[in-house]
């Protein structure tokens, strides 16, 4: 049960020092804390932690206009982070990690400014059926965390010109590009800005949990933990991923997110792959990576592969049977 509050604030807008932070927070989590981390990234482009960041975003233009491609450890799409955006962070233990109830403070938040917010979908806030918020998640054996960016003020044009969202998820959403799916909240309320948004959310934190808000004590950081985990943020290798030479590509979306793979093929057996995903699951691309690596370029080959995985629930074995059933089809 939670019965603790901790709420720490970034001073900075370095995507690689707050995504840093981010998995430093996890690691300290105490028991029966929820630390509410709050964040801002400067001309950013974030992608989950399996995605193809060569498809999801103008990686070249980004860069060349002096902004940051950033690699986070949850799954999900790739979002633009600006100065408009607030980006917020639940990290508790597993056994008190609660979606509902950690949503529940961001409607509060938002809808002490007037705005009729609500969750759709897998993972979206929206208001009148547009998006202002994605969120994903992420766990470890002891702890959790819950997080996603806040868009209050229009950012739209940057969105377009630097994501590079694929059309078959655009027609799942009935959408005819990034615009027209997403809102900011200062289209609803002219007075909220990212800094009142910020001292809402502690008080809608303290609302919702029925217990103070206390800053974190700047003794539990330790600075050169810190420093080595930005340094793997910014790593070209954490980036931009592996890249390597491939004979098949063969891709689909599913109700569960996109999937990719790019394999080479050597003397009839999968020597390489790469496989790509915006799904929320993080584990189940490595799943496939694993089975299929060095398995017989076949049908019946991959099936027994891919059959053979254990999984921890139905979505994973949901995963799977579409992998399988793309790649048959593909053969």
């Amino acid at each position: 049960m939670i019965e603790k509050l901790s709420c720490v604030s970034a001073s900075g807008t370095d995507p690689y020092a707050n995504l840093a932070l981010e998995e430093y927070l996890l690691g300290i989590t105490q028991p029966n804390e929820c630390i509410l981390y709050l964040w801002q990234n400067e001309k950013t482009v974030v992608v989950g932690r399996n995605q193809n960041c060569w498809r999801e975003c103008r990686v070249t233009e980004l860069e060349a206009a002096g902004g940051h491609l950033a690699r986070r450890l949850s799954g999900g799409g790739a979002v633009y982070h600006g100065l408009g955006n607030l980006n917020f962070t639940f990290l508790v233990p597993r056994g008190d990690f609660s979606i509902d109830r950690q949503t529940e403070v961001i409607l509060r938040a938002v809808r002490a400014f007037g705005i009729a917010a609500e969750r759709t979908g897998r993972n979206d806030l929206t208001v009148g059926g547009k998006k202002f918020s994605g969120n994903a998640y992420y766990r470890t054996e002891r702890a959790c965390y819950h997080h996603g960016t806040l868009l209050v003020q229009n950012a739209s044009a940057e969105m377009e010109k630097y994501l590079s969202v694929s059309r078959e998820k655009l027609r799942t959403k009935n959408v005819d590009s990034v615009r027209a799916r997403v809102c900011s909240l200062a289209d609803y309320c002219g007075d909220i800005t990212v800094n009142s948004l910020r001292r809402a959310l502690p008080a809608a934190l303290a609302e919702v949990y029925g217990h103070p808000v206390s800053a974190l004590k700047a003794e539990r950081i330790d600075r050169t933990a810190l420093a080595a985990l930005r340094r793997k943020y910014a790593s070209p290798e954490w980036k931009y991923g592996r890249r390597f030479s491939f004979e098949y590509e063969i891709g689909r979306r599913f109700p569960w997110g996109g999937l990719l793979l790019q394999l080479h093929v050597e003397n009839g057996r999968i020597e390489d792959l790469a496989v790509w995903s915006d799904a929320l699951d993080t584990s189940c691309p490595g799943l496939v990576h694993d089975a299929l690596l060095h398995t017989t370029f076949t049908p019946e080959a991959i099936r027994a592969a891919l059959r053979a995985v254990p999984t921890a629930d139905e979505t994973q074995a949901t995963m799977l049977k579409d992998t399988q059933t793309l790649l048959r089809e593909a053969m």
